[in-house]
Parts: structure tokens; C-alpha cells; sequence
């Protein structure tokens, strides 16, 4: 039953990641933590370990399939893709020192504070830019790059909960900000899946049985995951939704409150 809900999810994880640029975490952070749940305080953070091996291949996978003319506006943002790097790396390390429950009361916070930020404040159902303006998107600046790196990798999020709504308040609409996100995120989870792969000890279950993992990673759960997600993405790519842009933005907010809400469900 495990397998079958993670590959469930996986094609949701597939389906968000070229719809929304989530190459994973909000999305796998609570699934693995239901299916890791026999290692108690530890399964959020196998979870966001997990999610960020995912969002690798996911936000990979999306970017390589993505048209060219699509992510033009990430010409020039080598300083961007480095900090954000270097970000997913520090995060990924930090994620190995806190505790537990800090990780995973910082996710639901972190996620209910962004939801409340689209919902209320001006620029993300309707960015700038939209509706027969002449002001060009802005690029996003590349200092931001190391925060939006460290807290994504930490919380097993992605970029997209950071760069999207910082896109569309740049003004870009929802299709090219969803795009923009996968190569973003690529940039930040992949330092921070060595990490987690390389560096870390897995932890057992509450009898001392290891539960299969590579550093902190669940291969199995990643693996499910990711069955689910690949001919998803590749289907939607070659063949995209028509979804009028404010009906996307919605459907943005509208995931975020699904997410905080399992999340606080599946509180440890």
C-alpha cells in the first residue's frame, strides 16, 4: 500500500513540477514523513533529505525538456545559480543539526507565512508586467541567491516557494515562473543531495532495525516517487495545459494550504 501511495504522489510530484516549479518538497515532505513515520522525530528529517534527492532528478528532468526561448531570462544569472548553490549546501548541513521538530514546525511556518504572503499582499494573482503593460520583468537579484538556497535546502522545499512569487512579482506569469523555478532549484537541491547522501548516518527504527536508507535518504520512497513522476513531466511538457494565469496562481495558494495542512497533521 506504501508503494502505491508513493507512486500516487509521484505523479502528483510530476504534475506539480511543471505546473507549479515544485520539483518535490512540498509535496513529498509529508508523504515521506507518513511512510517513515517508525522513525518517530526522525522521519522529517529523512523526509527532507528525501524530497531534495527527488527535486534533483524532478527539477533535472524539467529543465532538460524545457524550450530554450523558456528560460532565456536566466541569461546572465551564473551568480545567482552559484550562490544558490552554495546556499543548498549550507542548508543540507544545517539540516544534520537541528532538531527534529525545528524542521518540521519551520516547514508548516515557513509554508503558512507564504500562503498568507500571495493571499494578502499586491503582486502575486496579478503581477506587474501582465494585462498589456510595457514594464519588462526584472531579474531576480543574486544575493538573494544564498538564503533563498540555505532555507529551501534546510526545509526540503525547492526554489519555487521563493522564486516563484519573487518572479511573478517581478512579472512574469505563472507558466514562465513555474519553467524559471526548475533551474533554480536544480541549482540548490543538487549540492544539497550530496550532502545528505555522502555525509550523513541513517537512523533506525524504534527496535534498532535500519530502515534501508543511504545517509539520510529513503532510495526506496525516492524511487516510488520518481517512477510516478518522470512520464508525468515528460507528458506535460510536450503536451502543456492552457490554464488562464490567475486560475494558476490560485491553484498555487491553493496547494500551499493543502500542504500546511498535512503537514500539521502529521506533527510529531
Amino acid at each position: 500500500m506504501d508503494l502505491l501511495v508513493l507512486l500516487g504522489v509521484g505523479v502528483l510530484t510530476g504534475t506539480t513540477t511543471v505546473l507549479f516549479g515544485f520539483g518535490g518538497g512540498f509535496v513529498t515532505v509529508p508523504v515521506v514523513v507518513w511512510a517513515d513515520s517508525a522513525l518517530g522525530g526522525e522521519a522529517t528529517r529523512v523526509a527532507v533529505a528525501t524530497s531534495v534527492v527527488v527535486m534533483v532528478v524532478n527539477a533535472g528532468f524539467a529543465t532538460a525538456v524545457t524550450p530554450r526561448r523558456a528560460l532565456a531570462a536566466l541569461r546572465g544569472g551564473g551568480p545567482l545559480l552559484l550562490l544558490l548553490a552554495a546556499g543548498g549546501a549550507a542548508g543540507a548541513f544545517a539540516t544534520r543539526l537541528a532538531p527534529p521538530a525545528l524542521t518540521h514546525w519551520a516547514f508548516i511556518a515557513y509554508t503558512a507565512v507564504t500562503l498568507a504572503d500571495v493571499l494578502l499582499r499586491p503582486g502575486f494573482l496579478r503581477p506587474r508586467g501582465q494585462a498589456g503593460s510595457s514594464v519588462p520583468p526584472r531579474p531576480l537579484p543574486a544575493l538573494a541567491g544564498a538564503p533563498v538556497g540555505a532555507l529551501a535546502a534546510f526545509l526540503g522545499v525547492g526554489g519555487s516557494v521563493m522564486t516563484v512569487p519573487a518572479m511573478r512579482r517581478a512579472g512574469h506569469p505563472m507558466r514562465v515562473a513555474a519553467a524559471l523555478a526548475n533551474p533554480l532549484t536544480l541549482a540548490l537541491s543538487l549540492p544539497a543531495a550530496t550532502v545528505h547522501l555522502a555525509t550523513a548516518t541513517a537512523p533506525a527504527v524504534a527496535d534498532g532495525t535500519p530502515l534501508g536508507l543511504v545517509g539520510l535518504v529513503d532510495l526506496r520512497a525516492a524511487t516510488a516517487l520518481l517512477l510516478g513522476a518522470l512520464p508525468v513531466i515528460a507528458l506535460l511538457r510536450r503536451h502543456p495545459p492552457h490554464i488562464p494565469d490567475r486560475v494558476h496562481a490560485w491553484a498555487y495558494a491553493g496547494l500551499l494550504g493543502v500542504v500546511v495542512a498535512a503537514m500539521a497533521l502529521s506533527g510529531p
